[in-house]
């Protein structure tokens, strides 16, 4: 059977029933869940989600995206485990936090786009709220300590660093794993409790004023779309290439139900509107409609 048009589509997915390795309190309302799904923890790539349900429950009904954080090998070296980021807010991720380890969940995926591993010297990736999630795995290949998916390219940046933002310091989940995959990492929290009190956007546009002439710098952003406007905006004041990864809510997360659309500026000027789900959720941030 052929694509329908590329291999983002939801044709080259992959339906697997996961059985929970390890579902642990990472931040305030914040959990990491491991999940034994091989076909998919060897195949996605940085910025690709999956959708997941309580196996044998019907309430909810449709699934939830949930970008894949990690990957994780077994004991011989082959990717075998995916991680799942995700803050405990709606009936499913309420259910999934209470969920034991053996517990199985059905998955589907990976799905979307990723992001797309042009060539920088340095690649800032700026996030707040639970937006962090796509992005551990997009760092770690943009350096080239590690490589995902099928025969794509790592390596392709000198540096990675993060900007990560939230409302207090315990809603920050995951900065140990940046740290250690050896990013810099700059915090900022509204209340001040650590790091700067700034937001991530003024924190983004006084980085890129100090940036050194001659080099060539990527943005990559991801969180609440009053933030993910604002670095936009500043990229385009400095100059810098910048992708969005939208967190349009998604139903089905294979095209059919167009739930999940966002405006996109077409190549004429206009705009249409384009499926987060297989057309994203990765989009170029001038590209996006935020008004």
């Amino acid at each position: 059977m052929s694509k329908l048009h590329a291999d983002h589509y939801a044709d080259a997915m992959t339906q697997v029933d996961a059985a929970i390795i390890e579902n642990e309190l990472v931040g305030e309302q914040t959990y990491r869940v491991r999940l034994a799904a091989p076909a998919i923890a060897a195949s996605v790539v940085p910025g690709q989600f999956v959708m997941i349900r309580l196996k044998g429950l019907n309430s909810p009904l449709i699934g939830r995206a949930l970008a894949v954080y990690d990957v994780v090998s077994d004991a011989s070296g082959d990717p075998h485990f995916i991680d799942l980021v995700y803050l405990k807010k709606g009936v499913l991720t309420t259910a999934l936090a209470a969920s034991q380890v053996g517990t199985e969940v059905t998955l589907w995926g990976p799905l979307g786009n990723g992001f797309s591993n042009r060539t920088c010297d340095r690649l800032i990736m700026a996030v707040g709220g639970i937006g962090q999630t796509p992005m551990l795995l997009l760092g770690q290949e943009a350096i080239g300590s590690r490589t995902f998916g099928l025969n794509r390219d790592s390596g392709w940046a000198t540096s990675a660093e993060l900007i990560y933002g939230a409302r207090r310091s315990s809603l920050l989940a995951g900065v140990e794993d940046f740290q250690a995959a050896g990013f810099d990492v700059t915090l900022c929290t509204d209340d001040g409790s650590v790091g700067q009190q700034r937001l991530v956007p003024d924190v983004l546009a006084d980085r890129l004023r100090d940036i050194p002439p001659g080099t060539s710098v990527r943005v990559v952003t991801c969180g609440p779309e009053i933030m993910m406007q604002k670095v936009s905006q500043a990229c385009a004041a400095a100059g810098v290439d910048c992708q969005v990864s939208m967190e349009t809510p998604m139903a089905c997360g294979i095209g059919i139900c167009f739930s999940c659309v966002a405006q996109v500026r077409q190549d004429n000027g206009e705009w249409d509107y384009k499926r987060t789900c297989v057309e994203g959720p990765i989009f170029d941030a001038e590209k996006i409609c935020w008004e």
